[in-house]
């Protein structure tokens, strides 16, 4: 039979597990403004995001306008902003890769474009399409 004090410990310690959910769960990432499909400004360029995780693992797609192998993407948070990285590796495609920031304000992801094959930078932006 448990005493009183040992169920003072076990409701203190579940109490505490409780809180430090609340606090994990309260600080994840809102990932959700992501979610759809992107369309780069100057071009039939896409990039579809169709999940992110809680870890920033993303289901995505590119299509320029076929469909481009997406090796690996990523959402992150940096400096209070949404950050979105995709990187390409296909025929044509070494290892070129997005680093794009989410603007809420605009519905936009803002960034550049690492074109590998030229060792350049490109600076581009992708809108929401409906």
């Amino acid at each position: 039979m448990r005493t009183i004090k040992e169920h003072g410990l076990t409701l203190v310690v579940l109490t505490a597990l409780l809180l430090l959910s609340t606090i994990d769960a309260a600080s994840a990432t809102d990932y959700r403004p992501l979610v759809g499909r992107w369309q780069r400004t100057d071009g039939g360029y896409v990039i579809e995001i169709g999940r992110v995780a809680t870890d920033g693992t993303m289901e995505a797609a590119y299509f320029n306008p076929r469909p481009i192998n997406v090796s690996r993407a990523m959402a992150s948070e940096f400096k209070g902003h949404l950050k979105v990285e995709v990187e390409l590796r296909d025929t044509g495609y070494p290892g070129s890769s997005y680093t794009l920031l989410y603007d809420p304000d605009k519905d936009a992801l803002l960034g550049f474009y690492f074109q590998a094959v030229q060792q350049q930078n490109f600076d581009v932006i992708f809108v929401r399409m409906k």
